[in-house]
């Protein structure tokens, strides 16, 4: 009875002993892989990686594949649940707001170039055209919100609420409005189609650029905040992949910072590296 005791205890360390050993390996092949999946959006950040890091890395003797998503949602679900190793198309606001809504264990790794929202012409086409009762589209998910009612108290035309951060403010934090303006908060999507029913609409840098909009006639950019950034995303756990390293290192080269230099209309601001 010892013996057959003694020999099952032997049998169950050496189980043990292979399942630990073969999720170390997992781990090590997930830190040290070559083909990588990337979440792809209908907008410039993707382009901007496909055209200026994507080479970079396959020079590294990376395969980079871009897997399609119809929105931001689904790609952060993706990635949160490992269907892609990484994606270039959100700020830090939206990351954590993610995280805390979708039990979300994404982190940023690096800021990366990004497109400021701004102040376009609906029907009027100066800011000192702004008369009293004006109509104002504004983009109505939380940390785009933020940012246009922050861009428009930049534009002089109300006053936010100065104790409240400026990463969440709303409507509602707006203390001073002299020309009684009206902000309609809808999907920024549709902005663009309807601009023409509107003074001026506020609108994010993906929105500008899949509208086809040239981003030099916005008649106001946003100062961008250091929140509001777009970030190189990973989920948590690849955060020290070497893999997730080498993406860093490459929108840090110079050869991407020339890259840039030479194809930057007016719509990319670059943070310092």
């Amino acid at each position: 009875m010892k013996l057959k005791k003694l020999g099952i205890a032997l049998l169950t360390l050496i189980m043990g002993a292979s399942l630990l050993a073969g999720c170390g390996n997992d781990t090590a092949s997930n830190n040290n892989k070559k083909e990588l999946v990337y979440s792809k959006s209908q907008g410039p950040y993707s382009e901007l990686f496909e055209q200026g890091i994507k080479p970079i890395l396959e020079k590294k003797g990376y395969k980079v594949t871009g897997k399609d998503m119809s929105d931001l949602l689904q790609a952060d679900v993706a990635l949160n649940e490992g269907e892609v190793d990484f994606n270039v198309e959100q700020h830090t606001a939206y990351m954590e707001n993610f995280n805390e809504k979708q039990d979300g264990h994404l982190v940023a790794l690096t800021p990366i170039p990004t497109v400021p929202a701004g102040i376009y012409a609906g029907s009027k086409t100066s800011l000192d055209q702004i008369a009293d009762g004006d109509r104002i589209a504004v983009p109505n998910d939380a940390s785009n919100t933020a940012r246009a009612y922050a861009l428009l108290q930049k534009a002089g035309w109300i006053k936010l609420d100065p104790n409240k951060d400026l990463t969440d403010v709303t409507q509602q934090d707006i203390v001073e409005n002299p020309h009684n303006l009206q902000f309609v908060e809808m999907k920024s999507l549709n902005i663009p189609a309807v601009r023409s029913d509107f003074a001026y609409i506020v609108i994010t840098g993906s929105i500008v650029y899949n509208a086809k909009i040239d981003p030099s006639t916005a008649l106001l950019k946003e100062d961008i905040l250091p929140h509001l950034l777009l970030q190189l995303v990973v989920n948590e756990k690849n955060k020290d992949a070497q893999w997730a390293k080498d993406i860093v290192a490459a929108y840090h080269s110079d050869e991407f910072k020339d890259y840039i230099s030479k194809n930057n209309n007016g719509l990319w601001f670059v943070p310092e590296q």
